[in-house]
């Protein structure tokens, strides 16, 4: 009997393992959705759904704040000459994108995510160009709404602005946040606490030691927008973590 349980017990185990490499089964995470190559708009609720049916590992996005605090998913600070952060909720509600969608408020956008657990959730936050205070704002309140929409087990925070990463690390200890802007050391990143890189290509092509160098502290590198065919191959021959790409279906097809 002892033996026989043993034997469940390594099967078991077995699984959970096999189930734990699985949810990191590609280095793909498209940028602003996939969008390029399926007709959605970029940063589009329909460019998420893409991303998830191509079974990217992650799928990322933009969140600015209206002048009424609402967040909404957009990479411009503006769309069809309406300036987000200086514009009501009331007014924004009114935008349509190219593909026929409303635009996107985190809201919606973070409901459609929490349909599927294979896919995360890139969260960019977006520096504002008002103030360093609705910069901390915006950190603060996509935090709260991540919680609120229970979706922290798939979300990840990247942003520009040094004092966010800090300021999300700071309200979601246990959140995945990497910095963009490509300034800081491996060193650096690691003594603030902050959990990966996600530098442009460019960076992590001059600074070749990066990769490894962040490996061996156990943290991530994610290297953005990588999309030609002989830099995707680059960076998958270097190792790096993470692949940002407007191309997740030729990425993925390289990954093979």
């Amino acid at each position: 009997m002892k033996k026989g349980f043993l034997m469940i017990a390594i099967g078991l185990m077995s699984l959970v393992s096999m189930d734990g490499m699985s949810q990191k089964k590609n280095k793909v995470i498209a940028h602003r959705g996939a969008w390029k190559n399926t007709g959605a708009t970029e940063n589009s609720i329909g460019a998420l759904e893409h991303a998830i049916k191509l079974g990217c590992y992650g799928s990322e996005f933009d969140v600015h704040m209206s002048a009424d605090s609402v967040l909404y998913v957009l990479h411009d600070h503006s769309i069809q000459g309406t300036n987000i952060e200086t514009t009501n909720s009331a007014e924004l509600s009114k935008i349509k994108l190219a593909n026929g969608e409303w635009l996107p408020t985190l809201e919606a956008y973070l409901k459609a995510g929490s349909k599927q657990k294979k896919t995360r959730l890139i969260l960019e936050i977006k520096t504002s160009k008002i103030s360093k205070e609705r910069s901390l704002a915006l950190a603060t309140k996509c935090v709260e709404l991540v919680k609120k929409m229970k979706v922290e087990k798939i979300t990840d925070y990247i942003a520009f602005d040094w004092d966010v990463c800090l300021k999300v690390k700071q309200l979601a200890p246990k959140a995945h946040v990497e910095y963009l802007n490509g300034d800081k050391t491996p060193d650096e990143i690691q003594a603030a606490g902050l959990d990966g890189i996600d530098y442009h290509f460019s960076v992590l092509k001059k600074h070749e030691d990066y990769i490894p160098a962040m490996r061996q502290k156990k943290l991530t590198t994610n290297v953005w927008t990588v999309n030609s065919e002989a830099d995707l191959k680059y960076f998958l021959e270097k190792d790096a973590d993470y692949i940002t790409t407007n191309e997740p279906e030729l990425l993925l097809s390289l990954s093979k």
